[in-house]
């Protein structure tokens, strides 16, 4: 028996097993093999791709880290700018999870909005005036102002909106995106992450935000920097040629394997697909990650230049990701932490991420990419209208996100808070059911993509809970 058939036949048999890319695989062990472009495959379980004619392929991700102020971004709240400097009623507060203002209660004094709003768009949305640029584009975003989440500080709170639990260790939504549709990406990491700061507090963030869990670790997200080598070791050292690197990476994919003839272990397959994809990558992320080949009206767009490590060109790296077939890129702007000085780092923030938010959506949509695209913008949770000095601390009760594109109906607002910001009261959201409405509009239903783990059917929006599709939002 030829050895490449009979090692592609128990590729294809560790495929049936543990749900690793055998197609993958068989084009790796082969120097003739034909190349596959879905190196990374499907993995939804039976039934549970059931929505016919997906509207999005992919998804971009515009993480504000820190928690924005939806007071001073897109929820315009009239009275408590009428009740500036007066206590917060108690009625709204008392017996209410509030992060460092807890057992300050009698003292809660109402923060108006630092900033005025404007009706921008043939929607007239209320925007801050300090986001001009996303006010250009009111009529292509759909406002969800009635969010709230359960955890209060930073930390668990990203891993809520990320993996759908406050429990560190579960996969992110990227990596539940990749695995169950693939990518179409042959030379570069389905799930990319960019980060960027400025603006305010740069809280931290950690790699377990974009990690796989329980699913196999070639889901997770692969962290591209925006400034210096994109990628730790992408380059050869010095007197290693790529025939040398080809001939290595040979040697050590020839012993995973026969390793795994008789473990057949998942991670051994991550492995071998992981060095090659390493290899590819070497000639094509710097050509990703070179943009001077953009025209200068678009560096314009977008307000970038090459090589500055500003979110502005981190959107430009997202339109490129997604041009060349990533699932799932997600972007973290550190620099929404403001429990002082909200007024004037909202400013700072502004001048950050506007302009590159608005360009992407308008690059994407004048490459016909923005209907297939679908983008979202928001942080972890929202600001208290009280103040904290001239602050605001930690909100779970009610804040606001947008999204775009992917079939997401644009030029309207979406739920509501009460008159001072504080409860989401109309169509309130959970992120489960944000959760549930991306999954959908990828073609995905929520309730069925499950994994099995240590027993429980896991998905994205929980074992037990309930989540909802926010049909109302869709085009």
């Amino acid at each position: 028996m030829d050895p490449t058939t009979f090692i592609n036949r128990r590729s294809f048999l560790n495929q049936a097993t543990v749900g690793i890319g055998a197609t993958a695989l068989t084009s790796m062990l082969s120097a003739n093999a034909p190349t596959n472009p879905k190196v990374w495959p499907a993995n939804l379980p039976a039934g549970a791709k059931l929505i016919g004619n997906p509207k999005a392929k992919r998804v971009i991700f515009l993480c504000m880290a820190g928690g924005p102020s939806h007071l001073e971004t897109y929820d315009y709240k009239p009275k408590l700018k009428e009740m500036d400097g007066k206590p917060m009623p108690k009625s709204i507060t008392e017996g209410q999870p509030i992060a460092q203002l807890m057992g300050k209660k009698n003292a809660l004094k109402c923060l108006g909005p630092q900033h005025e709003f404007e009706r921008y768009g043939k929607s007239g949305q209320f925007i801050s005036n300090q986001f001009p640029k996303i006010g250009s584009i009111a009529d292509d975003i759909c406002i969800i102002r009635s969010m709230h989440t359960e955890q209060i500080n930073h930390d668990p709170a990203h891993t809520y909106m990320n993996t759908g639990t406050q429990i560190s260790g579960r996969p992110s939504m990227g990596s539940w995106t990749l695995y169950g549709l693939g990518a179409d990406t042959e030379n570069l990491p389905g799930f990319v992450v960019l980060t960027s700061v400025g603006g305010g507090q740069n809280q931290p963030i950690a790699s377990r935000q974009w990690h796989s869990g329980f699913l196999p670790s070639k889901y997770q997200g692969v962290h591209f920097h925006s400034k210096g080598d994109p990628v730790l070791y992408l380059s050869n050292p010095k007197g290693v040629t790529s025939k040398d690197q080809r001939s290595l990476i040979d040697s050590v994919n020839k012993l995973n394997l026969a390793r795994n003839e008789s473990l057949r272990d998942p991670e051994i397959s991550t492995k071998v697909s992981q060095y090659e994809m390493a290899f590819r990558m070497q000639t094509s992320v710097p050509e990703l990650m070179d943009v001077s080949d953009e025209p200068k009206h678009v560096l314009d767009l977008y307000g970038a230049k090459p090589g500055d490590g500003s979110f502005a060109s981190n959107c430009i790296l997202a339109r490129r990701l997604a041009e060349r077939g990533v699932r799932f890129v997600h972007l973290y702007h550190r620099g929404w932490d403001h429990h002082g000085g909200v007024k004037n780092a909202i400013t700072g923030v502004a001048k950050r991420v506007d302009q590159g938010s608005a360009a992407l959506i308008q690059d994407l949509k004048q490459r016909g990419m923005l209907d297939d695209t679908l983008v979202v913008w928001g942080g972890e949770f929202g600001r208290t209208p009280m103040a904290q000095g001239n602050g605001r601390d930690h909100h779970i009760k009610g804040f606001s996100i947008w999204m775009a594109g992917g079939g997401i109906k644009g030029g309207i607002s979406y739920g509501n808070t009460d008159e001072f910001g504080y409860n989401a009261e109309e169509n309130v959201v959970h992120v489960r059911d944000f959760h549930a409405t991306m999954l959908h509009q990828l073609g995905i239903q929520s309730q069925l993509f499950t994994h099995k783990y240590q027993g429980l059917d896991f998905r994205l929006t929980g074992v037990d809970e309930e989540a909802h599709v926010l049909k109302d939002i869709l085009a």
